[in-house]
């Protein structure tokens, strides 16, 4: 687990699209973070645990992403 250390102003998907490039995801950093769950925008020098990202199953990547096999 890595850490992200909140510019002012920064909000949950704007986390989440700069650590895992995908707003999304928002929900992984709510759930690594629950003193800061009610927290709409953050204020600067907040630190972020940043759990890794879960991996894909290939059932799970719709057919248009897949290479071609």
């Amino acid at each position: 687990m890595r850490n992200y250390t909140t510019t002012q102003g920064d909000m949950w998907d704007i986390i989440s699209l700069n650590v895992y490039g995908d707003e999304k995801l928002m929900h992984l950093l709510i759930e690594a973070n629950p003193k800061y769950r009610n927290v709409a925008v953050f204020s600067a020098n907040c630190n972020i645990a940043v759990p890794d990202m879960p991996s894909r199953r290939e059932n799970d990547i719709p057919l248009a992403w897949r290479g071609n096999t």
